[in-house]
Formats: structure tokens, sequence, C-alpha cells
């Protein structure tokens, strides 16, 4: 029951939750303990807050899923894992992780509330609103970098990594919901209403205009934001940057993918090489030159 229950938290969609060590090494402070220690407390914290909520939606879910294709063989609706139980553990997480959020950082435990109360009023509202639900889910990305922020003492990080972050969370969404009406095809508004009110056409320009808007944007940072390398060399990440849209656009179109970012974030080899040179150049910019 224990394994199933982490099963239904995702654990491997808690690498979403990494980005709130964004504000740790974009801000030169990676190897200083005073915050990187406060900064794990946070991805914990963010990571059984994070698995609380996917513990909600199965729940909210759970007639839906019974009837999808992939999400019937999860644990809740496959019954491996039972409803009380369920319950229960929200219960449980809710009331334990809250407080110490506040004890760790009064502003880190409001974020991480605000957080919780965004992703419940998605699970019930939002996300039955055209657009605003992938908005939602963005928002949720932008919560976790403002998160790490209120645990780091900022000097340098610049205000264009939550523009970054903002589209690049867009671009995931939306090629989320293009995978999603691919799968499901003339059953799409039966597993998800919102799938109704979108077209592949649609979803294809709104994914392009997020992905030029993505890379353009990581561009004007790497030259125009304060606190950077000298000589504007943050500019030699650019490429990385680049290839890693277009492999995702690829992957999408391609390939068929994007219904779960995390599976090609941990599993797409390209993508996954191209991701450790950007960021062991990143390093190398902040903490060797």
């Amino acid at each position: 029951m224990a394994i199933e229950l982490l099963k239904t938290m995702r654990p491997r969609q808690w690498t979403k939750n990494a980005f709130v060590f964004a504000a740790l090494v974009f801000d030169a402070k990676l190897f200083d303990p005073s915050y990187l220690l406060p900064t794990i407390a946070g991805f914990l914290l963010l990571c059984i807050t994070s698995g609380t909520v996917y513990l909600i939606n199965d729940l909210v879910d759970l007639e839906k899923d019974r009837r999808h294709p992939v999400k019937r063989n999860r644990p809740l609706p496959s019954e491996r894992l039972s409803r009380p139980v369920a319950i229960a553990a929200v219960t449980l997480f809710l009331v334990a992780g809250q407080p110490l959020a506040y004890l760790l950082n009064p502003t880190f435990g409001k974020i991480l509330s605000g957080y919780l109360a965004l992703q419940i009023l998605y699970s019930f509202v939002l996300r039955n609103v055209v657009l605003v639900d992938v908005f939602s889910i963005a928002a949720g990305f932008v919560l976790r970098v403002a998160a790490g922020v209120a645990l780091v003492d900022v000097a340098r990080f610049s205000p264009w990594l939550y523009l970054c972050m903002t589209l690049l969370a867009l671009f995931l969404g939306f090629g989320k919901r293009r995978h999603e009406l691919l799968l499901l095809k003339e059953d799409a508004n039966s597993h998800r209403a919102i799938l109704d009110e979108y077209t592949l056409p649609l979803l294809d320009q709104i994914i392009t205009l997020v992905v030029a808007g993505t890379i353009f944007t990581y561009a004007l940072y790497t030259f125009s934001a304060e606190g950077l390398p000298e000589n504007n060399l943050m500019m030699l990440t650019i490429p990385f940057v680049l290839y890693g849209n277009l492999r995702y656009l690829y992957l999408i179109h391609v390939k068929g993918l994007g219904g779960a970012p995390e599976e090609i974030l941990l599993g797409d080899v390209p993508f996954v090489i191209n991701a450790l040179l950007w960021g062991a150049s990143v390093l190398i910019l902040f903490y060797v030159l």
C-alpha cells in the first residue's frame, strides 16, 4: 500500500521541484551551506506538497481516470490504493507540511501555501477554463522559483529568469495538451472537458509563439541582466537553449511525445546530454571563470 501511495504521488514528476534551486545557482551561492541546506529542505517540502496535490487530483478524477486508456492503470483507479488511505495521507501531509514550511522560512511558507491553493483551485476550477488552465500550470513553476528566492539572500538573481520560466512552462503545458488531444482523439472531451476547447492548429500556433518567446527572452537575459559574468559570456549558453527547445519540438511533432514532460527530461538521451552541457556551462561561467 505504501508503494502504491508513493506511485500516486508521482516521484518522477518531482524533478519539476528542482526549479527551487534556480536562485541558489544563478545567485552564485550553490556551495554556501547556509543557503544550500534550507533550499534542500524547501525542495523536500515542495515534493511532499506537489505529491499531495497529485493525490487530490487522482481522488477528484477517479471516475474519469477509470475510463482513460492509460490513467486507469494508476493505483487509485485500479483500486490497488484504497480511497480512504489516500484521503488519510492527504490530511496528514497537509497538517504536517504547511507548518514545517513556515518554520523553515515565513516567506517560503506563504509561497508554498499559495502554490497549494493554486493547485487545488486548478483541480476544481481553473483546469476547465481554456488557456487559463495552462497558465495556471505555468504559475506553479514560477512559484517554485519564487520559493527558492525566498530561501536565498539574492543579489544577482534576475527577474528575467521569471519570464523565461513562465514561457518554458507554457511550452511544456501546451505540448502536453497537444499530446492529450492526439492520444484521446474523438474521446478527448470525455476524459478532459477542456480539450474540447483546443484544436491541433491552435496549439501548434501557440507552441510556435511560446518557443520563439522562450529563446528570445533567454537571449535577452544573457546580455542584459545584471550580475552576470563579464564580457557577456552567458551568451555562449544560448545554443544549448535553442537546441533544447528544438529537440522538444521534434519529440512532440515527430515522436508524438509530450504527454509526460518528465519522461523526456529523464529519458531522451540527446535532450539529457544537452541539458547537462547547459548546466555545466552555467556552473563554469558563474563559479570558475
